[in-house]
């Protein structure tokens, strides 16, 4: 039967891009695209949360949650922190000074965010992998002027652009000295186009004592997968499990799309 949908029309959708946070024990926080005003008297808004989300937990045992609206403004690293590590794993508030709302939880400030939104959890609806909630507003603060971040802008002006891949890939050169390894795979330049006069980062050595050790096809290649919806890229050369071996309820870091919409980067 022909599939009558493509998951990437949702791509079409002109998305806002939110840091979502919550506080139990600790503070933490996801990105999220899914936050939409539902009325204006009262003013209430909702949101769709992964179940996978490790916020959403939060949030549905305090029953109240802050969105951070971000603006164009907003670096890569603010994406990393919230969007690229979970917080089972990690305090997403480690190093990072934040501001408090009223109803004591954090918010991005007005260096990349515009306007932060507290609220209290009304109702949840199941939809499968995610959970709806619908909330009302308790506190609402304008931060900037600077217009709101778009996944638009996002993809054009703040994510980093792909690197082009390196000639040779998988050679690795070791240093005879002290053992240190020079992977092509993972470095800017191959290392036959290393001046002749780079030494070793370790020890000082001199190119000279650099005996190749591994060629390209002795080493397994390593893939990157994009996610069709957001663009996040899983390098298998970063991580520790090769795409394939990912378990089928796996989800994108960023938003947190299925297994099945990455695509092999070629």
């Amino acid at each position: 039967m022909e599939n009558l949908i493509d998951s990437k029309s949702t791509q079409k959708f002109s998305y806002g891009l939110f840091v979502l946070t919550a506080k139990t024990f600790k503070d933490s926080g996801c990105i999220i695209n899914t936050a939409i005003q539902v009325t204006s008297e009262p003013y209430k808004i909702s949101i769709a949360v992964n179940k996978n989300n490790y916020t959403l937990g939060m949030i549905l045992e305090s029953k109240a949650f802050n969105i951070s609206i971000l603006s164009e403004k907003a670096n890569f690293d603010i994406f990393k922190r919230f969007g690229f590590q979970s917080g089972k794993d990690v305090d997403k508030f480690d190093g990072y000074v934040a501001p408090t709302s009223s109803n004591g939880l954090k918010y991005i400030g007005s260096d990349m965010a515009n306007a932060f939104i507290s609220c209290a959890v009304d109702t949840t609806l199941d939809l499968g992998t995610h959970t709806l909630i619908i909330a009302s507003v308790t506190e609402a603060k304008i931060l900037s002027d600077v217009p709101s971040a778009t996944y638009a802008y996002y993809f054009k002006n703040i994510k980093p652009k792909p690197q082009p891949k390196v000639e040779n890939n998988g050679n690795v050169y070791t240093c005879q000295l002290c053992g240190y390894e020079y992977e092509d795979g993972k470095e800017k330049v191959p290392f036959d186009s290393l001046n002749e006069d780079w030494t070793c980062p370790l020890c000082g050595a001199s190119k000279s004592e650099f005996k190749q050790t591994k060629k390209a096809e002795e080493v397994k290649k390593a893939k990157v997968y994009v996610c069709s919806i957001c663009g996040y890229e899983y390098d298998e050369s970063k991580e520790k499990v090769p795409f394939d071996e990912l378990p089928s309820d796996w989800v994108c870091p960023l938003c947190k799309h299925p297994k099945s919409d990455f695509e092999l980067k070629i």
